[in-house]
């Protein structure tokens, strides 16, 4: 079965994380798909994507028993996240439940969050002894600005979605009962707008935060693979497998 869906439907795209029992946890094979459930050319038909999970949780972030065997080596999430950000229509992700690290991630590289009030948002990489990279940093302080980025970041506590919301991060927050009808609501009103306006906009906004790239960043690049290839980073994986406090020796 495979662990992302894509529906289209007149002018809806939707995209359904699909590995409920997993907590919708990210493996290569479903970063692979979520790629190819965004592809640069839509269909002529098309107004907006919805992406949306299936179970109680968004996502859980990657599969820390995969990446414990990958540390050190490059995310395979940016080339999923950049295909959701450069879709030439508007992406609204439904968030039901916790978006945790690269679930975070994809929620926010999306032209417009609406998430439950049961919803936690969160980076919990610093808890683990990891390090989010050049491209997954510049969105949150995008979507956030410093103050936010450093809590999110520096801390890596999960926020409620009314504090993501209160902080400009995500759109929208609902109740549970509400979420499905909030979120049409503004799916709606996107598939309403004028088709070739919305996509020149779409691709003006994304451009216009390109500009961070050009900032020198290979140093800092080099030691976040560094630091995830550290002995803290193994012993934070470890630990969050068994759920037990890691004992980090800043190696």
């Amino acid at each position: 079965m495979s662990k992302v869906l894509v529906e289209c439907e007149g002018a809806v795209r939707t995209v359904t994380l699909n590995r409920p029992e997993k907590r919708n946890a990210l493996d290569v094979e479903m970063l692979d798909e979520l790629e190819a459930a965004f592809p640069p050319q839509p269909g002529a038909e098309e107004r907006v994507a919805v992406l949306r999970a299936a179970g109680t949780v968004f996502c859980a972030g990657m599969d820390l028993g995969q990446r414990s065997e990958n540390l050190g080596r490059p995310t395979p999430i940016v080339a999923a996240l950049r295909a959701i950000e450069n879709f030439p229509l508007p992406v609204v992700a439904v968030v039901q439940g916790h978006a945790i690290a690269g679930g975070n991630e994809i929620a926010l590289h999306c032209d417009f969050t609406v998430a439950s009030t049961r919803a936690r948002f969160g980076m919990s990489l610093a808890q683990v002894g990891l390090a989010p990279n050049w491209f997954l940093t510049k969105k949150i302080i995008e979507k956030g600005g410093p103050v936010a980025a450093r809590e999110m970041l520096l801390l890596g506590d999960p926020l409620p979605a009314r504090r993501m919301y209160e902080l400009g991060m995500i759109s929208r927050v609902a109740e549970p009962g509400d979420l499905e009808e909030e979120a049409q609501k503004l799916v709606d009103r996107l598939a309403a707008n004028a088709p070739l306006a919305v996509r020149i906009m779409k691709r003006t906004l994304v451009r216009l935060m390109d500009f961070r790239d050009a900032v020198p960043h290979d140093d800092l690049e080099a030691e976040v693979r560094r630091v995830s290839a550290s002995d803290d980073a193994r012993e934070g994986i470890a630990a969050r497998l068994v759920r037990r406090t890691p004992e980090f020796r800043g190696a």
